[in-house]
């Protein structure tokens, strides 16, 4: 039963001073704060202000009452899909629940319900926090996806998977296919029971499927069980991938043996392979190449509190550029995935845990991140555009000389087997030259290539200032790590200004090196894609300059490495990308495939050639590094040889942007005709 219309209020709480006037002779809610009523989902403040980026409080709060018509033996429960960042939760005044993972739903009993009489719930969402963790996203406030009212009978299934997987003989013929059914199921009653699943199949034409049904061990009172059990899927299969995204219906009836049934559950499914085989990613047994961009759930005037317009738009964004994949980096909103499903675009999931190693030291520090993982993988596994769930992104780039990383990853990485087998699991690393194989990352299906060559200086001694450093490194990754699927996972560059292509944050580099970086790929063989970081700009820290280091450059709070400005307007760049995917077939053709394999370095050759390859990237970085000097030094005469008139003008064109909001005029000159995305 939703809850996101209708009977929501909203009280900002700027002294944080709410809490004490909470208590059981104060059942409606702290007392003194304004109340308006508001529909969810619902930030704090969809305008990413910097005086709040460090956090604030807001209160929410609603009558609820038992639905007419409770069967006998059932409770009711408030699932929640997100509050950012800390949740408290109170029923009459009192404190029934804490929630601390601002990216992992959770549900809160309310068995008070059953007396029949009306009870205040208020939830207290508090947004505050210091550098740690890091995310690289605005640091938004509130419920910030629906919420809904949930029968919970005397059996409840938790986070039931449905996760196809195709079983061959030897030689690659009779296939058949199977949907293996993943859950825990929780006995709350007063009474042992032993409970039965039944699991029902159906094609995307409606008809029947197939079907299956296990038992689990009896539980007493208040304990759980995983239940697992594959369903056979009867009849043609029906394949889902981008351009043919058939899905089946699955459903899952949890009763107790020869009981009644107390729960029901179902799900809108895809029959898929995704594998990597000698180091290519396949989709349905076939190489693929990934082209797409990421995306963040934040709307200019709603934040990531977005409404079904917003989730509409988006898909039809990515659609309109043709994209058959996203990114983002955590678990998406649930009507979002689905679209996508329905849409045929894959979606690379990761889970939110970024630059977090300092938070990685410890075994309590990992259980967090480790349960946050969990999260990420439960939210998206029955998703058919789910290719993989990637544990992270950007830790350390020697993670074995981390212990606590190393850990981590290691443990990740066997969650995320353990809760989706059909699946290869994956890691986003950051792209610096000059390191060798990580024993860690190479235990990974997939390696997601997160590279700023030609953008970002990098590190001394490991230098990303030249983007024809960009090959050399694909090609040293590929030697390091021979059998993994290899993707660029991330590349952009900033843009907010027209000038010559020669200068950073100007919509002509942004364009030139969208298509070097997208010439490079082409170069790379076995490379399995390139994702685009990002479809459209989005909200992060305040006083973010992007990277050109620029003297006098626009601090905002807009990351605009996006191809389409906030407001929704395409920069020239986008059409390099949508050129880019008409170009480039889903499917790679027989003859890239063989290109691919012949280039493939041999598993017994990895260790001598990685060696020439590291070789190769030490003589060119020493290279670059000298024309990297000879052009800072020409640079600096440059700028003392600038006369006031040059120097003045340069001036004039960045206040010129503060006070055009991403230079409306300027790209409106640069992009004209100005398109707009649906």
């Amino acid at each position: 039963m939703d809850l996101d219309s209708g009977g929501w209020e909203y009280a900002p709480d700027p002294t944080n001073a709410g809490l004490r006037g909470i208590g059981p002779t104060h059942p409606g809610g702290p007392g003194g704060l304004t109340w308006t009523a508001v529909d969810l989902p619902h930030v704090f403040d969809p305008h990413p202000d910097a005086k709040v980026f460090s956090g604030q409080t807001g209160w929410y709060r609603i009558r609820l009452t038992q639905p007419t018509g409770t069967p006998a033996g059932y409770a009711w429960g408030l699932h929640f899909e997100q509050v950012r960042r800390l949740a408290d939760v109170f029923l009459d005044g009192r404190r029934i629940a804490v929630h601390s993972d601002p990216y992992a739903p959770f549900t809160v009993a309310l068995p008070q319900l059953a007396d029949g009489r009306p009870h205040e719930l208020v939830v207290r969402a508090d947004n505050h926090k210091g550098k740690e963790p890091r995310e690289g996203w605005w640091n938004w406030g509130g419920m910030t996806r629906p919420a809904q009212l949930v029968p919970l009978g005397a059996l409840v299934t938790h986070d039931p998977g449905f996760l196809p997987r195709q079983h061959c003989d030897e030689d690659g013929g009779n296939c058949s296919w199977s949907v293996l059914v993943d859950a825990t199921v929780e006995n709350r009653s007063a009474a042992t029971i032993r409970p039965k699943l039944l699991a029902h199949l159906t094609n995307p034409d409606g008809r029947d499927a197939g079907s299956a049904s296990a038992l689990a061990r009896p539980l007493a009172p208040g304990e759980t069980a995983r239940v697992r059990f594959s369903v056979p899927v009867s009849g043609d299969a029906q394949l889902w991938g981008p351009g043919h995204p058939a899905l089946y219906g699955a459903s899952l009836e949890t009763a107790g043996a020869g009981g009644p049934v107390w729960q029901r559950d179902s799900a809108r499914i895809g029959l898929r392979t995704v594998t990597v085989r000698n180091g290519l990613l396949e989709l349905n047994g076939k190489p693929v190449e990934l082209r797409g961009a990421s995306i963040q759930e934040d709307v200019d005037g709603h934040g990531p509190a977005l409404t079904d317009d917003d989730v509409n738009a988006i898909v039809a964004q990515l659609k309109a550029v043709g994209a058959n994949v996203t990114r983002a980096h955590y678990a998406l909103d649930q009507r979002l995935q689905d679209k996508l499903d329905a849409a045929g675009i894959m979606v690379w999931s990761q889970a939110p845990i970024y630059h977090r190693d300092k938070l990685l030291v410890t075994e309590a520090q990992r259980d967090t991140a480790l349960s946050t993982v969990r999260a990420a993988v439960l939210q998206t596994r029955d998703h058919p555009s789910t290719i993989t769930h990637s544990v992270a992104n950007e830790l350390s780039v020697i993670p074995d000389k981390v212990p606590g990383t190393a850990a981590f990853l290691r443990d990740a990485r066997a969650l995320t087997v353990d809760l989706d087998p059909t699946l290869p699991t994956a890691v986003d690393t950051l792209s610096y030259p000059g390191y060798v194989r990580q024993e860690a990352y190479a235990a990974f299906d997939l390696l997601g290539i997160n590279s700023y060559f030609g953008w970002y200086p990098g590190k001394p001694g490991h230098s990303t200032a030249d983007i024809r450093s960009l090959g050399p490194y694909l090609a040293g990754m590929r030697a390091e790590y021979p059998d993994a699927g290899l993707v660029l996972t991330e590349f952009g560059a900033e843009s907010t200004l027209t000038g010559p292509a020669t200068e950073k944050q100007t919509y002509a580099f942004q364009e030139l090196y969208t298509r070097d970086v997208l010439a490079a790929v082409k170069r790379a063989p076995t490379l399995s894609g390139a994702i685009y970081w990002t479809l459209q700009e989005f909200a992060i820290k305040p006083a973010w300059d992007g990277g050109a280091q620029l003297r006098a450059a626009d601090r905002t709070t807009i990351h605009h490495k996006g191809l389409i400005t906030y407001d929704g307007r395409p920069k020239p760049a986008y059409d390099v990308l949508k050129d880019n995917i008409e170009a480039t077939p889903v499917v790679r053709p027989d003859a890239d495939v063989a290109l691919a394999l012949d280039t493939r370095v041999p598993d017994h050759d990895r260790g001598r050639v990685g060696l020439g390859f590291a070789l190769a990237i030490l003589i060119a970085v020493a290279v670059l590094l000298a024309v990297d000097l000879w052009a800072f030094l020409g640079w600096r005469l440059a700028i003392l040889a600038d006369d006031r008139e040059t120097r003045e003008r340069r001036l004039r064109i960045i206040r010129a942007h503060r006070t055009t909001r991403a230079g409306d005029d300027e790209l409106a000159a640069a992009s004209s005709p100005v398109r707009v995305v649906a």
